[in-house]
């Protein structure tokens, strides 16, 4: 019997997990793990607070949401297409010029648009002020002025700021169309506009709503833009029900509503692509040939091109610019280089962790060669849609308890309080920057390794090279270029980021981000001018590469 057993064990193969395969499970588990947690607070709340919440605030909550996010994402899908579609299509004075500009809103992120808006629209900005010197009006009662802290200022200063997400996939979507079959549309006798309705639009629609999936999930991301305004949100009420309510069951269930928004937009815009597919007939296949505008119609394409430029960046970078400039005593008050040198901290060690851990993920699911561990790819890219105060509501929690928890066993091992060594520092805050650009990272990993031909690893190992070393000797001399750009674009949305900023930093510890909202949030702009050009300037360099990435892909 018991040889029959040993046969029997000996027969079955149970492979057991290398190095690779766990440590990308743990990668991934980390990953995931503020998502459950937000998931298993909202299921067990402390006390039970829904009920209340569905009838006071939630519907406010829910319909601003809506409201705001359907109303960007329109306005973002007809900016970008109709701009991404006259670029390509079409040549008009500045149109060389303007396809590298209307990326530049980029840089700008929707908080920053939201301060220089309402200093500029303000009864005291200086477009009330000419009107009144104008007309000879001398209080607010002579006039109506449009309410500019309101969910139209909201919708615009985002719609300003996140278009060009639009207009970089649908710019790539309509620039791969076959020109010959614009060019037999022609010859039946289509126009230019019938083309774009019957040909350009409906080729391009996967790119379109892909980016409008994107432009969607950032609006229910932003709090600095729609506090400023005074529009209360869903993400606004995470912040108002955990920290002012101290309900953080509450709070969860609100974070899980959001998720619930974010699943939907993604399922939406997946089944989109799934849908609509379409294959050029030929490598040999030339682009679309490009009108020539002129005149009047000229003049009219670089004015509808220029107006989100001008929106979206030459407005804010003026008005914060000529804020920053005429006070110079802004770039030396206390705590500015503080809180760039916490920027360039936490920024560049997310930056550093991400890419690592990304690296690790994909090198380790490739080499394990198992479809366990391959399956984990898409799903560790949650984190990008996940808003960043519903990470932060995830991670904190969790964090504390364990960060107690250590601190007590210690003090009761050695009798020293080593104090909080998670939630006191910045391991929280560059663990929440991982997680919610973990996407960009693993992207630019796999993509890089996917394109390093698999006989240069093969002789590596062939030769006595571990797995470890051929990726240090083989993979990261071949992939350093994307590995370089991985690490700019997570250290940059990481200076950007608000949020998560704003609820897992330390005490007394300030970023560039979080100094211009409090700043900005007392009426202070003047002073929150240096810190807002600092970050407006550092996000410009994400911007020149991507237009240099577009420029090499031509």
């Amino acid at each position: 019997m018991v040889d029959r057993n040993t046969q029997l064990l000996r027969r079955i193969h149970l492979p057991m997990p290398d190095g690779w395969s766990l440590g990308a499970l743990a990668i991934a588990a980390l990953v995931l793990m503020p998502i459950i947690s937000v998931i298993w607070i909202a299921a067990h709340p402390s006390e039970p607070i829904w009920a209340h919440l569905a009838a006071t605030t939630l519907p406010r909550y829910l319909a601003n949401t809506l409201t705001i996010m359907a109303s960007v994402g329109f306005l973002s899908a007809i900016i970008g297409t109709c701009t991404a579609w006259l670029i390509v299509c079409c040549r008009f004075p500045g149109s060389r010029w303007l396809e590298w500009l209307l990326l530049f809103p980029l840089a700008v992120p929707g908080y920053l648009g939201a301060y220089a808006l309402v200093d500029f629209l303000e009864f005291a900005g200086p477009v009330q002020t000419g009107l009144r010197e104008v007309f000879g009006w001398e209080s607010a009662a002579d006039y109506r002025f449009p309410e500019i802290r309101s969910r139209y200022g909201a919708i615009f200063v985002l719609t300003a700021s996140l278009y060009p997400y639009v207009y970089l996939l649908a710019r790539a979507g309509f620039r791969e169309q076959s020109g010959r079959a614009h060019e037999v549309a022609r010859a039946l006798g289509a126009g230019f506009r019938r083309r774009f309705l019957r040909i350009g639009l409906p080729l391009a629609r996967p790119a379109i709503m892909a980016g409008t999936a994107i432009v969607m999930m950032e609006t229910v991301n932003d709090f600095g833009a729609v506090d400023y305004f005074g529009v209360q949100t869903l993400t606004t009420g995470v912040f108002t029900v955990w920290l002012e309510a101290g309900n953080a069951g509450g709070a969860a269930q609100i974070a899980c509503a959001i998720l619930g928004m974010i699943l939907f937009l993604v399922v939406l815009e997946r089944a989109s692509r799934r849908r609509m597919k379409f294959h050029r007939m030929s490598r040999t296949d030339h682009r679309i040939e490009r009108v020539a505008l002129t005149g009047a119609v000229g003049l009219m394409a670089s004015m509808a091109c220029a107006l989100p430029f001008l929106a979206g960046f030459v407005l804010p970078v003026a008005v914060l610019g000529n804020h920053a400039l005429s006070s110079p005593e802004g770039w030396l008050a206390p705590g500015l280089g503080a809180a760039l040198a916490n920027t360039f901290m936490v920024g560049g060690a997310a930056a550093v962790v991400t890419v690592i851990a990304s690296l690790f993920l994909v090198y380790g699911t490739r080499l394990s060669g198992r479809q366990g561990p391959g399956m984990l790819l898409p799903i560790t890219t949650i984190g990008y849609a996940a808003p960043g105060a519903v990470l932060a509501l995830g991670l904190l929690i969790p964090l504390a308890a364990f960060d107690n928890a250590l601190a007590d066993g210690i003090l009761a091992l050695t009798g020293w309080d080593p104090g909080l060594l998670l939630t006191g520092g910045v391991v929280a805050l560059v663990y929440a920057y991982s997680i919610r650009f973990f996407a960009i990272g693993q992207g630019a990993a796999d993509a890089a390794v996917a394109r390093v031909a698999p006989s240069l690893p093969m002789a590596a190992r062939t030769l006595g090279q571990s797995a470890g070393g051929t990726l240090l000797r083989v993979y990261l001399p071949l992939i350093r270029g994307s590995v370089a750009t991985a690490l700019l674009l997570v250290f940059v949305d990481s200076v950007k980021e608000l949020p998560a900023t704003l609820m897992l930093r330390p005490f007394n510890f300030d970023t560039l981000a979080t100094r211009a909202y409090e700043q900005a949030s007392l009426e202070k702009v003047v002073q929150a001018a240096p810190s807002a050009i600092l970050v407006i300037l550092v996000s410009l360099t994400a911007v020149a590469l991507l237009a240099r990435q577009m420029t090499s892909s031509r």
